[in-house]
């Protein structure tokens, strides 16, 4: 029955894809484009190319699930990285401040707060919010981690991304 129905569509679009276009010109000078050319007027057959296609292709394989994700023995969160950090070029923050996001899976347990860790030093006060702001940090290379905590013991700590601070001195252009 699908078949049928299938042969019977495309059937009924074989004309419209076979039909000749023609194109002439108005009296008022406009040009017009038809499938039937008029009596009396000189119109000429318009080569109409064959329409652009895509092919349908397979979906990409879907991510694993939050559910099917299992964290390295003894790490409590799969995902635990700094995101929002140049890799390639230097950060432009001409005040030394900018923001940094933290990527995490699962979603931060009850109790577990993040905190950043700027040149090996613990840097802000711990937070539960996966975005944080670095404040008036000197031009130059850094280093940057970001930590769970669990009270005043470290549960998790990222890798460390390393990147440049550029800072523009109004006092010294050159510099």
């Amino acid at each position: 029955m699908r078949l049928l129905i299938a042969c019977l569509i495309g059937a009924l679009a074989l004309p419209a894809m076979a039909a000749q276009i023609y194109k002439y010109t108005d009296a008022n000078g406009n040009v017009v484009y038809t499938n039937q050319p008029p009596e009396g007027v000189q119109a000429e057959e318009v080569d109409v190319k064959a329409p652009n296609t895509v092919e349908m292709s397979a979906p990409p394989p879907s991510l694993p699930s939050q559910a099917d994700q299992q964290p390295a023995a003894g790490n409590p969160y799969s995902v635990l990285e700094l995101t929002g950090i140049p890799d390639d070029e230097a950060m432009r923050a001409n005040n030394g401040t900018f923001s940094v996001g933290v990527a995490l899976e699962p979603r931060l347990q009850r109790g577990h707060l993040l905190r950043l860790v700027l040149d090996g030093q613990p840097y802000g006060q711990p937070t539960n919010v996966p975005h944080l702001q670095l404040v008036n940090i000197d031009r130059g290379e850094h280093s940057l981690v970001v930590e769970v905590l669990s009270g005043d013991r470290v549960v998790q700590r990222s890798d460390a991304k390393t990147f440049a601070v550029q800072r523009v001195h109004i006092n010294k252009p050159g510099s």
